[in-house]
């Protein structure tokens, strides 16, 4: 089904670049036809919207900020950034079960069983990517053993909870907490070691209290 309402939400979530979040937020979706019309459908049901369901999700999109006209979506736009910040991350080396396991020498099955352990000590950060586990390259020697000096920083952002590409980021981008340096590669300085594991414990507090918020 198109209406105006759904040829506006569409062309407006266009212009801001959030279109492709919104089945990741859970939102109804829309697809353009042979014609280039917006043809919106609910994500369980798959079943056209109403106008009515189009109205209910304008106000919903619309109910950031005291101007409706002017709103942004700020969950589409918090998941936009997180993809950005995804694919930049991803751009970096990052190893996967075979590969580390052939940087370690070492067989699938013995690799898959200490990256468990590890990540379940909270001495390796692990994460998922579509159906790939991928371990961030920067935790290891060149011959995978993992870098002891990271482990006092990875082991209080893990314990707090906190998002695994978050920490994937603050440990491999420039960290405002560091005066722009980089946590990953500062933490190697003896002199610097100890401000860098305090500054992950500090961000590591105000992740607990922000998720107890």
């Amino acid at each position: 089904m198109t209406t105006p309402l759904g040829e506006q939400l569409a062309t407006w979530l266009e212009a801001l670049g959030l279109g492709a979040h919104l089945g990741e937020a859970g939102l109804p979706t829309y697809e353009r036809d042979g014609d280039g019309r917006a043809r919106w459908s609910d994500p369980v049901t798959a079943e056209p919207l109403s106008t009515e369901q189009l109205q209910q999700l304008d106000a919903v999109l619309r109910s950031q900020g005291d101007d409706p006209d002017h709103a942004v979506p700020l969950p589409l736009l918090q998941l936009k950034r997180a993809a950005r910040v995804r694919a930049d991350l991803l751009d970096d080396e990052w190893l996967t079960y075979a590969t580390l396991a052939e940087r370690r020498g070492t067989s699938l099955e013995a690799t898959r069983f200490t990256v468990h352990k590890d990540a379940a000590d909270r001495r390796l950060l692990v994460l998922r990517e579509g159906a790939d586990t991928v371990v961030p390259a920067f935790q290891l020697t060149d011959d995978g053993a993992i870098r002891p000096e990271l482990e006092p920083l990875l082991a209080p952002l893990l314990a707090a909870g906190m998002d695994p590409w978050r920490a994937w980021a603050w440990l491999a981008r420039p960290a405002a907490l560091l005066g722009g340096q980089v946590p990953e590669q500062a933490v190697r300085d003896p002199e610097e070691s100890e401000i860098v594991v305090r500054a992950a414990i500090h961000l590591a507090a105000r992740v607990v209290i922000g998720g107890a918020g």
